[in-house]
């Protein structure tokens, strides 16, 4: 199990386990709950390097980043 905490926005931890170059568990510890669910739900199974080209760079309310971004710089940080 990976742990990173982000920065700069509502989400205190991001939890994840990836096998085989794919990510197998996600869970975001605070934040918009339905949103972060459903963002675990769509990439558990998917490639790393495919959420990463998806998520990177989204903004979230005219912050610099957002958690699906903070959630990219996390999987390249173990990459």
């Amino acid at each position: 199990m990976h742990t990173f905490f982000p920065r700069g926005v509502c989400s205190e931890k991001i939890e994840f386990e990836i096998e085989k170059n794919t990510i197998r568990k996600l869970k975001f510890t605070h934040g918009c709950d339905g949103n972060l669910k459903g963002i675990s739900s769509l990439v558990e199974g998917m490639p790393i390097n495919k959420v990463i080209t998806c998520l990177k760079g989204i903004r979230c309310s005219g912050k610099p980043t957002s958690c699906p971004d903070q959630l990219a710089k996390a999987l390249e940080k173990v990459k």
